[in-house]
């Protein structure tokens, strides 16, 4: 079995538990505030704006045997540069105020899944920040474009206050491709245990995000007209 099956075969029922939780099916199907997105967008400001910094310190701390996964980290790193001024932008044109976003604190469950990307790459294995990227591009790619659709048909806002979910829906799209061909090349079982490990991980840890974003967990139940 590639090693790509393999991580989404062992990370399958972490997977389920975060596409179940109320916040995420609620916003999927547009049924949330205009606060309540603008509460998802801050706290997706302060976890982007560490995907470059993060990259950054996963290629430095990667072994000579993994030269090839630097030089992909490299080009992820010119991709993903200056994403986080995207969503400034998307709080401004939905009526939020950037500028407090960006001097703000970040929510303690924001916080706690950087600092854990942080101690992935710095203390454990770099290779498990890979278990990062496949909870955010995965869930991009599921879900992404069809929550900014559903979300601007409920809350009225213009284009420019969805640039970011609609841009990481289609750009995703091409990484995760790219993600599968690199998770394929791992022979270590050691990077490859890292790597099912902080997926799980950060499928909790990101979760925990949308756990405490301020929605009407009772709408969950209802059903959708």
């Amino acid at each position: 079995m590639p090693f790509y099956d393999e991580l989404l075969d062992a990370t399958r029922e972490a997977r389920e538990a975060f596409l179940a939780i109320p916040a995420l099916r609620l916003g999927c199907e547009g049924r949330v505030s205009r606060e309540a997105y603008l509460a998802f967008l801050g706290q997706a400001y302060h976890h982007v704006r560490h995907t470059v910094p993060l990259l950054m310190a996963c290629g430095s701390r990667l072994p000579a045997r993994l030269e090839w996964l630097r030089a992909a980290v490299g080009e992820y790193i010119e991709e993903e540069m200056g994403h986080h001024e995207w969503i400034l932008g998307d709080i401004e044109a939905a009526g939020g105020d950037a500028r407090a976003v960006a001097r703000a604190w970040p929510h303690p469950t924001t916080e706690r899944m950087v600092a854990y990307a942080y101690y992935t790459v710095d203390r454990c294995n770099p290779v498990g920040f890979f278990g990062m990227v496949l909870v955010l591009e995965g869930t991009s790619v599921q879900l992404a474009t069809r929550a900014a659709d559903a979300l601007q048909a409920r809350l009225g806002l213009p284009d420019r206050a969805f640039t970011y979910l609609r841009s990481h829906g289609a750009l995703d799209q091409g990484h995760l491709q790219t993600y599968a061909n690199l998770m394929n090349r791992l022979e270590e079982e050691a990077d490859r245990e890292a790597v099912i490990h902080a997926a799980r991980m950060f499928y909790g840890l990101y979760g925990d995000v949308f756990r405490a974003l301020p929605v009407d967990e009772s709408e969950a139940g209802r059903v959708s007209a």
